[in-house]
């Protein structure tokens, strides 16, 4: 006899998706994996974060990799797009899974001393890491509300 699935996961083409209505609060999203198990504690922790942030007000951590994501979603119409998303690239292995108050000079000096040890040039490093100094800026000012950055796509 067959184990029962979680309500709120569906598998689509072999990779288990959340579409779950939690607290007045529609997620769709991807949990990455393709193991059921692994599927429902995604689900469960991602009910938690929206339990913790309705009742207690505590706000989730949100990942510079969709703060970056949505950067560059919502500035699609500027020309220089694609430089952002060049600087973007190159960070990303060394910031991408940080949660947003965890990334400062601290956590970029390996960027900036491989940049180096490739030869590339001041100004280039400098441009990305106002890339990353922009969004920073534009999560602590005008993200902060709870549905301004709230779920991965």
């Amino acid at each position: 006899m067959g184990r029962k699935r979680t309500p709120g996961l569906r598998n689509r083409g072999g990779i288990w998706h959340i579409e779950k209505q939690i607290l007045g609060q529609k997620i769709h999203e991807s949990t990455g994996t393709s193991y059921l198990e692994t599927a429902e504690l995604i689900l469960a922790r991602r009910i938690e974060e929206i339990r913790q942030a309705n009742v207690f007000g505590i706000r989730t951590k949100r990942i510079s990799r969709d703060a970056a994501t949505k950067f560059l979603v919502e500035n699609m119409h500027l020309a220089s797009i694609g430089d952002y998303a060049l600087h973007l690239k190159q960070v990303e292995p060394y910031i991408g899974d940080l949660s947003l108050d965890k990334v400062h000079l601290g956590t970029l000096q390996p960027f900036i001393e491989a940049r180096q040890k490739q030869g590339i040039k001041t100004q280039s490093i400098n441009l990305a890491l106002g890339c990353v100094r922009r969004i920073l800026n534009l999560a602590a000012r005008l993200w902060r509300d709870e549905h301004g950055l709230t779920h991965r796509p």
